[in-house]
């Protein structure tokens, strides 16, 4: 070889090596350089003394302060140090900012505007000012001492995100963290838990192309009140003479020509979860406990995502004196200061979500020369505009955008994006929409929160609930003496008669404005019920004798119904089942039952299977042998892995011909939840009803049994195609499986960077409507995991040191962070960890301590 061409070899391989360890000290510094200190001492301007945090092997870190302002600024600096990006997300997701983080793109463009359109962060700034000054007091500690984390450090050395999105050409400047941006979070929280499984327009929709008594077979069958049991127990009212109240009227007021059919909402990227978000929660007392002390048990649901929507920690406060402020532990969101659901040292608390109808939209009629006026009681009235600019990270010129504001709410369906040029369409005078909802108003959730972290007793409890207006909650409660209790909080609207909430309503006219709120000490609630337990998983809260006692406190005419979309009460009827089954209970009961993977719904629809002639000997014999199954979804089930492929298919073949985008105008989402199990059961009850009929065969008119049978072949052969023939190689876990996908890098496309930050999959118990809810939804005839426990808490009222917990992922939101991802086997195993409380219990546990001190 020629020694110039072997010294251009040598360059070339020296480049190279130089590129290499360069790429490589660059992914190093990129991935480590994130990872916060947990050992030593660290000064720091802003706090007034020294403040102790203990961390666990699991991470979880337990502060300890001598005055409340200290506390929440170390729980500010605290959660920025393990969960700073995701806190940076989330404010601007909440703020309609999203492309200022991933740059210019046009469905996350509609997102923007869409939140723009809702003005959350402007309520927001609305709450920051009429707050009252200890909550808002609380809030800027807490801003205090996240901002003494993040403005001291580099993008880079926050959070790996950064420097990823850096080389796509994205510029992401930190801002200081404030109030607005905590308060912004419950927003998306309310949205999520609410508004964001609105159905009036698609109800109103299929009103009008498949009529009112079809559409009420699917969205809305009658609740099964003697069948299912209610959160509320007609023993737990007041007595009531005379007839029981008739179920509430599903329908709206109009005829179906008159309904209004439009599509005012967008979907939101980086939000996962559709319909199905519920959760459990249950109390028991000591009567039904081996130890004659309550036990509270809570498993929130909430969308798979990476990291855990959740972080978990203890807050201790006791002053130099030591008088104690606080002492709570328990789960937050990152975001925010306080503990959401978990206990202190005298009450413990769970929630579920109760989806409460606290939403309308209203058909606005524009005036057709002024587009910024609209009709009301024959005047015409001005809006209010907003002028709202979207930036972009990746330098694209900014967009400016108006959204109009009535009375009753911001027009939502403003500002759409032309399909095919994704020009921003302005003004919509055609069919606009504005939105009424409760989360559109200045809130005092913060305030509930703080003061329900230092209740001490049932009534302070209950104070504490009254300050909680959106997202209402079913609350359960157990305390140290023995006590059990529900509050149901919330600004829960009342509505004229005739206006049953669920469809789209005039707007012009205040016939269909909202009368008031329920006042909350009509809201429901139990003490000590007589029966020992309170279960509480998303199903209708009360009895009808309720709503009739109600119009007799309040007055007879008015709507006072507020809901009529539940769950249909599977996981409700499992828990009570349990609970009455098992008792007396003790802390490994209630992880059993935690960890229940029953599918009640198979229980009703299997015996229909029984008699079904298929003509062939293979799927004969498969029927036979799923007949013999006991229900449940454990990982190793085969069964499980069948009937869910049976019920997919059962869903496209019963719903999908009626609901069709030629015919709806839209992709109408069947997700197999317990409204569709409730339906569908209903159904089979009507062999003939018009639901069976396949109507894409003209010639033929299909009846339930013509529909199981292919739906059975149907799924028998996807699970055959998935797994083989053999049944001793079918496993639910090998299909039903968790990934926790961190946004917005996990969504990239990009498969070396998505493997970086997200995880999974992994195997996984349960299914939808199971008591252990790991749902996935039927439309999609896949059967991975959507929404999940995102926690599990087991509280001993008396040993709170022996209470437990996990959560799904970990307690850090960094990749290359031990505790990013160690909680997902004990998760998906249901297993548990200590949920550690007394000071020694906590040291003795401790693994590291670092002290912040204040700066000279």
């Amino acid at each position: 070889m020629k020694r110039g061409v072997r010294i251009t070899l040598t360059v070339v391989a020296g480049v190279v090596a130089v590129a290499l360890i360069g790429g490589y000290i660059w992914f190093y510094n990129a991935t480590r350089s994130p990872l916060p200190e947990h050992n030593g001492e660290i000064s720091l301007a802003g706090l007034k003394d020294s403040v102790e945090i203990l961390r666990d092997e699991w991470g979880i870190p337990h502060i300890y302060a001598s005055n409340m302002h200290d506390l929440f600024f170390a729980q500010g600096y605290t959660q920025a140090q393990d969960r700073w990006w995701q806190m940076e997300f989330w404010r601007h997701q909440g703020s309609g900012r999203i492309e200022e983080l991933v740059g210019k793109n046009s469905d996350i463009l509609a997102a923007d505007i869409f939140i723009r359109s809702f003005g959350w962060r402007r309520v927001a700034e609305e709450e920051a000012e009429t707050c009252d000054e200890e909550t808002l007091g609380y809030l800027q500690s807490f801003a205090d001492g996240v901002n003494a984390y993040i403005m001291n450090r580099k993008p880079g050395k926050l959070a790996m995100e950064y420097s990823f999105l850096g080389l796509t050409g994205i510029d992401i400047s930190i801002e200081e963290w404030t109030p607005v941006d905590s308060l912004v979070w419950a927003k998306v929280m309310a949205w999520d838990l609410g508004f964001k499984g609105c159905r009036d327009e698609l109800r109103a929709t299929l009103y009008q192309e498949i009529g009112q008594e079809m559409t009420d077979q699917l969205l809305t069958p009658p609740w099964p009140y003697s069948q299912k049991p209610t959160i509320v127990q007609s023993e737990d009212l007041p007595a009531v003479e005379g007839q029981l109240a008739k179920q509430p009227d599903s329908g709206g007021i109009f005829n179906e020509t008159e309904v209004q059919t439009v599509r005012s909402t967008e979907p939101i990227p980086y939000f996962s979860g559709g319909q199905g978000l519920g959760s459990n929660n249950w109390v028991v007392s000591g009567n039904l406990t081996e130890s004659g002390r309550p036990l509270l048990a809570n498993d929130p649901h909430l969308g798979i995502q990476m990291p855990s929507i959740w972080y978990q920690i203890g807050l201790h406060c006791h002053s130099a004196s030591g008088e104690q402020l606080l002492d709570v532990t328990g789960f937050a969101l990152s975001a925010v200061p306080g503990v959401v659901i978990g206990h202190n040292e005298r009450i413990a608390w769970g929630v579920t979500n109760l989806a409460a109808d606290v939403y309308d939209l209203y058909q606005i009629k524009v005036n057709p020369d002024n587009p910024l006026q609209y009709d009301w009681n024959g005047e015409w009235r001005d809006m209010t505009v907003h002028q709202e600019t979207i930036r972009f990270g990746d330098g694209e010129p900014s967009v400016t955008i108006q959204v109009r504001q009535t009375h009753l709410g911001p027009i939502i369906n403003d500002n759409h994006l032309d399909e095919e040029s994704d020009e921003i369409l302005g003004f919509n005078n055609e069919d606009p929409l504005a939105l009424c909802w409760t989360a559109l108003n200045p809130s005092t959730i913060c305030q509930s929160l703080f003061h329900l972290n230092r209740a001490n007793n049932w009534e302070e409890f209950r104070q504490a609930l009254a300050y909680w207006d959106v997202p209402s909650q079913n609350f359960v409660y157990a305390d140290v003496e023995g006590n059990i209790g529900y509050q149901m909080p919330g600004r829960i609207p009342i509505r004229s008669q005739g206006h049953s909430g669920l469809l789209p309503v005039p707007g012009w006219t205040d016939e269909f404005e909202w009368e008031g709120f329920i006042p909350y000490d009509s809201l429901p609630r139990i003490f000590n019920p007589e029966r020992g337990y309170i279960v509480t998983a998303n199903q209708a809260v009360v009895p009808l004798e309720y709503f009739q006692q109600l119009a007799e406190d309040l007055g007879e005419g008015p709507n006072y119904v507020f809901g009529q979309e539940w769950n249909y009460g599977y996981r409700g009827q499992r828990i009570v089942d349990l609970l009455e089954e098992g008792a007396p209970h003790n802390v490994a009961s209630f992880q059993a039952i935690q960890g229940d993977n029953k599918l009640i719904s198979a229980m009703e629809i299997m015996p229909f299977l029984e008699n079904l002639a298929f003509g062939d000997t293979e799927l004969t014999d498969a029927r036979d042998w799923l007949l013999e199954w006991d229900h449940q979804c454990d990982m190793e089930s085969p069964e499980a892995v069948l009937y869910s492929y049976f019920w997919s298919a059962l869903m496209h073949n019963l719903y999908a011909d009626q609901l069709a985008r030629d015919i709806t105008g839209e992709d109408v989402w069947i997700d197999g939840d317990s409204t569709e199990m409730w339906a569908t059961f209903m159904l089979m009850a009507e062999p003939d009803n018009i639901w069976w009929d396949d109507i894409t065969t003209e010639e033929i008119t299909e009846t339930r049994d013509d529909i199981l049978v292919r739906s059975f072949r149907e799924g028998y052969n996807k699970t055959k195609d998935e797994l083989g023939a053999d049944r001793d190689r079918w496993q639910w876990g090998k299909l039903h499986t968790s990934t926790f996908v961190s946004n917005p890098l996990g969504a990239s496309g990009i498969g070396l960077i998505e493997r970086l930050v997200n995880r999974g999959p992994f195997a996984t118990a349960g299914t939808t409507d199971a008591v252990n809810a790991t749902r996935w939804v039927a439309a999609d005839n896949n059967l991975t995991v959507a929404t999940l426990p995102s926690m599990r808490m087991i509280v001993d009222l008396g040993d709170l040191g022996s209470s437990l917990t996990v959560h799904t992922t970990g307690q850090s939101g960094h990749p290359y962070s031990q505790h990013y991802d160690d909680m997902i086997d004990p998760w998906r195993n249901s297993d548990y960890y200590p949920m550690l409380w007394a000071r020694n219990q906590v040291e003795s546990a401790a693994v590291n301590h670092i002290t912040l001190i204040p700066a000279e």
